[in-house]
């Protein structure tokens, strides 16, 4: 099997897994998904109103002198487009950089409709052209890496996992 790597990722955090087999790995069992580490979009952690309040837009009004209060739109969906913009491009470094140093050769993108739409839009361009790249359109963040293996084993984009015989 060449090198895989699986990245599941959702607005908030991005899991990245290597597919390990018995001749890169001392595993009992083959292949192996191995999550190596987990990004956090830090922008995600903050309660919207922290994000978005500040001394000029407390509630979304503004109320001049003593007359009618008024709303405004302060572009609270333009704003958390484009913190999970620049989450999209910190997967995509990761990616790149770890698709450069392990010599990936397949890529599993696994990511909410939102974000996986945003990765596609900066990572496709720079892939190397003799990169596999397999997408699924689906939160699994949620998943542990044994579920997740046997999620994308149905799928049939990962060998079964195969116990090693003493």
């Amino acid at each position: 099997m060449s090198p895989t790597m699986v990245v599941v990722a959702d607005g908030a955090k991005a899991r990245f897994f290597t597919v390990q087999t018995a001749e890169t790995s001392k595993n009992k069992s083959s292949p192996a998904l191995i999550e190596n580490e987990v990004l956090v979009n830090p922008d995600q952690d903050l309660p919207g109103q922290e994000l978005f309040s500040g001394p000029q837009s407390q509630a979304g009004h503004h109320q001049q002198g003593k007359g009618p209060a008024y709303s405004y739109d302060d572009h609270r969906q333009q704003h958390a487009l484009e913190y999970e913009r620049r989450f999209a491009q910190e997967i995509t470094e990761q990616i790149l950089t770890r698709t450069r140093i392990y010599q990936i050769q397949e890529l599993i993108l696994i990511a909410e409709p939102r974000i996986l739409g945003l990765l596609r839009e900066v990572l496709t361009p720079s892939l190397p052209k003799t990169l596999v790249l397999n997408e699924l359109n689906k939160n699994l963040c949620h998943l542990n890496h044994q579920e997740l293996h046997e999620y994308l084993v149905k799928k049939d984009l990962l060998p079964e996992l195969k116990k090693a015989s003493r």
